[in-house]
C-alpha cells in the first residue's frame, strides 16, 4: 500500500472539507480550493480526519492514491495556514519592486519584465543596501503557487559560472571552473 496514500489527513479547526459528487471541496480562513477525484478513488471522513480510499491495487490506483491524498492534504493546509516561496535576484542591477498585482523585474536585458500575478498570489519584494532583492509570494493554492515562482524563475535561470540569476532562497548553485588559460 501506498506509504503516502494511507497516511491520514487530519482537519484543523475553522477548516470544513465537503465532497459533491467526485468534486472535494475545502473550505478555510484563507480560502477556498476544490478538486475532482478520478479514478474511483474516495475518502472516507471520521470527525477531523480523513482517509483516501483507493478501489483495487491496479498500478493505476495505486499511483492515484497518493496522488489524490497529497492534493488534498496541501488544499487543508493551503486554506488554514498557507504557502509561501521566496525568490532571490543574483546579479549586478538586478532589481524587483511590486505595485499591486504587477510585479516589475529588471534582470539585465535591454526591457523590464512585468508580470501580471493571478489575485490569489500575494507579492511582497525587498530590496535592502548590499544584499540581493528578495520577492515573496504566498498563496492557498500551492499549485497555482508553484507555477508562477517556476514562470519567474524562468526569465532568468541561475547560470553555473558566476551564479547569476533567479533563484529560490537557500537553492544551492553547482558551480563550473571557467576556461582555464
Amino acid at each position: 500500500m501506498s506509504r503516502i496514500g494511507k497516511a491520514i489527513i487530519t482537519v484543523p479547526a475553522g477548516v470544513t472539507v465537503s465532497v459533491d459528487g467526485a468534486v472535494v471541496t475545502v473550505k478555510g480562513p484563507k480560502g477556498e480550493l476544490s478538486q475532482e477525484l478520478t479514478g474511483g478513488i474516495t475518502f472516507e471522513q471520521n470527525g477531523n480526519e480523513i482517509t483516501v480510499v483507493r478501489p483495487s491495487d491496479s498500478k493505476q490506483h495505486k499511483a492515484l492514491h497518493g496522488l489524490y491524498r497529497s492534493l488534498i492534504n496541501n488544499m487543508v493546509i493551503g486554506t488554514s495556514e498557507g504557502f509561501e516561496k521566496k525568490l532571490e535576484l543574483v546579479g549586478v542591477g538586478y532589481r524587483a519592486s511590486h505595485s499591486g498585482q504587477r510585479l516589475e523585474l529588471a534582470l539585465g536585458f535591454s526591457h523590464g519584465i512585468v508580470v501580471e500575478l493571478p489575485e490569489e498570489v500575494k507579492v511582497d519584494t525587498l530590496t535592502e543596501k548590499g544584499k540581493n532583492p528578495i520577492i515573496t509570494l504566498s498563496s492557498h493554492d500551492k499549485q497555482l503557487l508553484g507555477m508562477v515562482t517556476a514562470k519567474i524563475r524562468s526569465f532568468r535561470k541561475p547560470e553555473p559560472y558566476k551564479g547569476k540569476g533567479v533563484r529560490f532562497v537557500g537553492e544551492i548553485v553547482r558551480r563550473k571552473a571557467g576556461k582555464s588559460a
